[in-house]
Parts: structure tokens; C-alpha cells; sequence
């Protein structure tokens, strides 16, 4: 099993958790493990939790940390079910958490997963490849507003309405099995005049399947809150983001979490109970550098935003 995988913004990331040499991190997207192998030099007496759904990923990474074997504890599992896997551990609270959102670079070019639109592959694209629904079930079982609301609302793709209508007048004649099939398929949906120089015409409609496979805006969504609360006080939440659906997500999260009111303008008094629960580390996100893009052009895309719990308790003017 061949598994490639470049680390984006591995130092940004790193520095950004500011790591304590006996704290408690959560990798939950460990991947090829090389943002996790940097936390490790980092610890003397601390734990690693490292959390990936892809099996081949947790294998890969079991061989890259295997001189740190005792201070990492390896999951099979989803980073939404963070707060269960700790509570499974016996442990309360982190100090730091990443999340390198999305696809890995060993995910498109293992042909076999169907991930990538340049290869032929039964159409597959779960990272966990214990699931039983995959791009398959998407895109022969949809209907036709169905595909077009995910491949618009996902794949940000201006051609989705038309798109989904080839998809379901292709799939009369016989099932769509294969990643080419599909590709081809893309191509006579969209006008040869309409298609972008250097940009495929499959790229978009891939990226919206892809998405509605993993459930991953929905778990992103859902997980921010609540790796917040599982932080310790001054524990740091640093997220990798590849497009702007996810960006949005986490910066639209961490928004919410610094609030300290939700009260109505014309409320004269505060009355809600909200308390401002972190405080925003970049008020930009960090991108790569040109030197980083030249060397890994997958990097191109990539954008970091770090949050820092605020030690404060959960009640309105807590000391």
C-alpha cells in the first residue's frame, strides 16, 4: 500500500497549538501521522490521541509513531464522536486540538477509492471504508433534485442542475459504476465553450459527491462546539481548511463562540446567559507560503484558523 502525504502548514499548525510537554492533544484526522509526529517531539510525559475513520490511514501512521508508541493512543473512529472516545479514555479535557479537514493526498491517488477524477475506479469515495453508503448509492439512487442540491450546495457547481439531469438520463440506459463513467458523463453536461483552461469539468461535481459520501460539512458543523467545550482552560482548537464551504464553517463557528451576548439590538438589558467562550488567535487565516505551494501545489488551497478556550466559567460574569 503506497501513502504518500505532505503535511500542510505543519509548522503554523504546530506552533499554533502552543504544545505543553505534558499536555493531552487530539489529532483527529491523523492521516499519514505527519502532523501528529511533530506533536510527539513536542511531549515528554503527554498523550497523543490520534483519530482517523480510514483504516489504511490508522496503518500507515501506526508505522510512522512507532518510536512514540507509548505516548499515542490510536482510534478508528469519526473526530464527531470526540466527546464519547474521551469519555471512553477516562478523560475530561485536552489541551489542544487539529483537524486537517478533508480529502488526503493518499486518498486520491489510491485509484482504487474512487476519490479522484483523473483515475478509473468503482465509484466509491468513503474514507471510511467500512460504511456500506458510497458514491454509488449518491449517484445512482438520487433523484434528480437530490443530485442537483448536492452538487450545487457542494460542488458550488453553476452547471449542477444540468449535470444531475445527465446523471439520471444516463443511469435509464444502465447503472453508473465507475468514476470515468461519471466523468464522461460531467463532459456532455457542461458545454465545451463553458469549461475553465486548467480546471476539470468533473472537479466540482467529484467534490460535492464526495462530500454528501462523508457527511463532512455536517460533522465539521457539529464538532466545533463541542471540541470547544472539551478543551481545558487556555487550550488551543487549530482547523486546516482546503474550500470555502469549510472555511465559512469554522470561521462562522468561531464568530458564534466569541460572542458574550445573543440578546436582540433593542434589548435594553442583557438578559441572555451567553458568555463569550474563546478568544480568536487568527483573525486571519494562515496560508501556505509560495515556497510551501511550489513544493506541495495541493497546499495552494489551504487555510488555518486557531481558537483559544477562555478560562471562564459557563455563567454570565463567572470568575
Amino acid at each position: 500500500m503506497s501513502f504518500e502525504h505532505i503535511s500542510v502548514l505543519l509548522q503554523e499548525s504546530i506552533e499554533g497549538l502552543n504544545i505543553k510537554e505534558n499536555g493531552i492533544y487530539v489529532d483527529g484526522t491523523l492521516g499519514g501521522g505527519g502532523h501528529s509526529k511533530e506533536i510527539l517531539t513536542r511531549l515528554k510525559n503527554g498523550k497523543l490521541i490520534g483519530i482517523d475513520q480510514d483504516l489504511n490511514a490508522l496503518k500507515k501512521a501506526k508505522e510512522v509513531l512507532r518510536e512514540f508508541e507509548d505516548k499515542v493512543i490510536f482510534v478508528h473512529d469519526n473526530y464527531v464522536n470526540l466527546d464519547r472516545i474521551l469519555e471512553d479514555l477516562r478523560i475530561e479535557r485536552v489541551d489542544g486540538i487539529l483537524l486537517d479537514i478533508g480529502v488526503s493526498s493518499h486518498q486520491l491517488d489510491e485509484s482504487q477509492r474512487g476519490f479522484s477524477h483523473n483515475k478509473d475506479a468503482p465509484l466509491d469515495m468513503r474514507m471510511d471504508n467500512t460504511s456500506s453508503f458510497s458514491a454509488w448509492d449518491v449517484v445512482n439512487k438520487y433523484s434528480e433534485k437530490e443530485l442537483e442540491r448536492v452538487i450545487w450546495d457542494y460542488g458550488e457547481e453553476r452547471w449542477a442542475k444540468r449535470i444531475a439531469k445527465f446523471i439520471v438520463e444516463e443511469r435509464k440506459e444502465k447503472s453508473i459504476d465507475t468514476t470515468s463513467q461519471l466523468v464522461s458523463t460531467i463532459k456532455k453536461a457542461i458545454p465545451k465553450a463553458a469549461r475553465k483552461e486548467g480546471h476539470h469539468p468533473a472537479k466540482k461535481t467529484f467534490q460535492g459527491i464526495r462530500i454528501e459520501v462523508n457527511g463532512e460539512l455536517d460533522v465539521l458543523r457539529d464538532s466545533i462546539p463541542m471540541m470547544v467545550r472539551l478543551l481545558k482552560a487556555n487550550g488551543r482548537l487549530a482547523i486546516i481548511t482546503f474550500h470555502s464551504l469549510e472555511d465559512r464553517i469554522v470561521k462562522e463557528s468561531y464568530r458564534e463562540l466569541f460572542k458574550d451576548c445573543i440578546c436582540p439590538p433593542n434589548m435594553p438589558v442583557c438578559t441572555c446567559d451567553k458568555v463569550r467562550e474563546i478568544n480568536i488567535v487568527t483573525r486571519k487565516p494562515i496560508i501556505p507560503s509560495k515556497e510551501e505551494i511550489a513544493a506541495n501545489p495541493r497546499s495552494r488551497s489551504a487555510k488555518l484558523r486557531i481558537c483559544e478556550k477562555l478560562d471562564v466559567l459557563n455563567v454570565k460574569g463567572g470568575e
